[in-house]
């Protein structure tokens, strides 16, 4: 294992054959915020640029993946105009893009649990280690929002129409073991050893034949990739539109002050 390429936000880690690749905010819980995005898509373009790495590994530090956006770098967005909005959030969708349709194999390790736009980088890999005890939520709409960063499409193809539509009208969690049985997740382990789970399954996969794995992946997204970027454009456009509503206000200052949002209903005074 070599040392640590550094960087105050992401770490990129050589494991052999695997780059493991650390969103690196552990007392915000992972939080995104864009430099982090513009920084994973230079170390995934640099691992593509690399014989030598055959796969990566995607984690957070401490015991939780990720939590997803930052509600507070949210409020500053929604004062901006709504084509800046959306131009904000094409940038989590072209790392999303780059996950999703990487040509190398991208293995998700979760320890603790996966929100909102964390959980969107959780599901554009290919493989998904998850601790036992851990979650997933898409709670976009107890903050007045909808879901980013392919979050739709994912809940979409992973769960029926029924669940998918709980989990993101209500906003609640979903234990990890539920994905399993739905196919979604591939191991669920201890907690504290989704990484090493992850870096064995890197090693096999370095061990097989890379340039098959690649055309195998090329096949599997083939026939999705114009309706899941079809449906990260609507997802870019309503979410743009909500970030400046006053659902939004409501819920971002709720979150703040740490109550329960009062959104507006229609017809009251």
């Amino acid at each position: 294992m070599t040392s640590p390429a550094t960087n105050d936000i992401i770490l990129a880690e050589r494991c052999g054959p695997t780059l493991v690749l650390t969103l690196n905010r552990p007392d915000k819980r992972n939080a995104l915020e864009t430099a982090m995005y513009i920084l994973l898509e230079k170390h995934i373009d640099d691992a593509l640029a690399d014989p030598l790495i055959a796969n990566l590994v995607l984690r957070g530090a401490g015991d939780f993946f990720c939590s997803g956006g930052d509600l507070r770098s949210l409020e500053t967005r929604a004062a901006l105009p709504v084509e800046e909005r959306a131009a904000l959030i094409q940038r989590l969708h072209d790392l999303v893009l780059k996950l999703k349709f990487c040509p190398k194999p991208v293995i998700a390790a979760i320890e603790g649990g996966a929100a909102g736009a964390g959980a969107s980088l959780a599901f554009a890999a290919d493989l998904i280690v998850a601790a036992s005890g851990s979650y997933i939520s898409m709670a976009y709409v107890k903050a007045g929002l909808v879901p980013d960063g392919g979050g739709s499409a994912f809940l979409a193809q992973a769960l029926p129409h029924q669940l998918a539509a709980e989990i993101a009208l209500f906003g609640g969690r979903l234990p990890i073991e539920r994905f399993q049985q739905a196919g979604v997740v591939n191991r669920v382990v201890e907690p504290g050893t989704a990484l090493q789970v992850a870096l064995e399954l890197g090693q096999q996969l370095a061990e097989g034949a890379r340039a098959s794995q690649s055309a195998i992946l090329q096949l599997l997204d083939g026939p999705d990739q114009d309706a899941f970027r079809r449906q990260l454009d609507c997802e870019k456009q309503l979410m743009a539109v909500a970030l400046g509503g006053a659902e939004a206000a409501e819920g971002i200052a709720a979150f703040k002050e740490k109550r329960t949002p009062r959104f507006p209903q229609p017809g009251s005074a």
